[in-house]
């Protein structure tokens, strides 16, 4: 490590980077191990210059977004984190928002508003990344990325950069073509329509209101922890199953919204992976459905 430390500062002098530095400070569930290198770059060459250097040194990297639909089991990660939290530029132009991929979701649809842009309000609410939410086509209200998405310039190991359209990314429930290819999210365009302030802001707040009266939002979560299987809603099947409350170590069913799992008394992953899989075993011996997770989990056992 000591050499990989000496060929970052010759390498990677103009990038951020900090060296087993424990995930739980960024994570939303507040849980998490360390990652042997967590690095922030600011510029999508500074990316570049980190996928090569990995690359040239054997060295394993993954992109976390900014952490939020997301679970990093209490090893922590190996390799090389890359964080795109400095990443977070909003551009305007026309009907048209050109949005790094570091950027709040909210942020980016407050700068539509701000703008008098509609088609975004579904977003308004979601807690992640734009490069999250383009690679899980993240969506809510009868609204999904894909319904707004035009292209994503994306890094593919070799250092090279490709652009993606809304048809090749393959959008469906949850997924896009990104989760089937080892790249980056940098860039994404997003493309609206010129609307009344006054109707995006009043759909905007509706949908905030809704969202703060339904979800857990006073306690550290993941948000939505599985997807909704079809003819079903996970909320519904956890109460129905009586599994609603329940604790598992620091972590909750959320009393409030059952297809939510909180983090009440400092919560390990561990906690959070356990209670999962109870609760899938759970659903599928009772109703004999099975459920997926949308939150991803990665990282080693501790």
């Amino acid at each position: 490590m000591n050499k990989i430390k000496e060929k970052i500062q010759l390498k990677l002098k103009e990038t951020t980077i900090l060296f087993d530095e424990p995930l739980m400070n960024f994570t939303f569930t507040k849980t998490g191990g360390p990652a042997d290198m967590l690095s922030f770059p600011k510029t999508k060459e500074e990316v570049r210059q980190i996928v090569l250097f990995c690359r040239e040194n054997d060295i394993p990297w993954i992109v976390l977004g900014n952490a939020s639909n997301l679970i990093v089991r209490d090893g922590g990660i190996r390799g090389m984190v890359i964080m795109l939290a400095e990443m977070n530029q909003v551009n305007v132009a026309g009907d048209k928002l050109t949005v790094d991929a570091g950027a709040k979701l909210i942020d980016t649809t407050y700068e539509a508003l701000a703008n008098d842009l509609a088609g975004f309000e579904f977003a308004s609410g979601i807690p992640g990344s734009v490069g999250g939410a383009v690679f899980m086509n993240a969506g809510a209200y009868d609204g999904e990325i894909k319904d707004v998405f035009e292209s994503v310039e994306i890094l593919l190991p070799t250092g090279e950069f490709q652009l993606l359209t809304n048809e090749e990314m393959n959008f469906s429930y949850r997924h896009s073509a990104l989760q089937n290819m080892k790249c980056i999210a940098l860039q994404a365009v997003f493309a609206l329509t010129k609307g009344d302030t006054q109707q995006i802001k009043r759909r905007m707040d509706e949908l905030t209101e809704l969202r703060q009266s339904k979800q857990p939002l006073e306690y550290p979560s993941c948000g939505s922890v599985f997807k909704r299987p079809e003819g079903h809603f996970t909320g519904k099947l956890i109460q129905d199953a009586g599994l609603q409350g329940l604790k598992w170590g620091g972590a909750q069913i959320s009393e409030k919204h059952a297809g939510f799992i909180v983090n009440i008394d400092g919560a390990t992953a561990t906690d959070y992976v356990e209670l999962i899989a109870h609760i899938q075993s759970v659903i599928l011996e009772q109703f004999g459905v099975k459920l997926e997770t949308e939150v991803r989990i990665i990282g080693e056992e501790k």
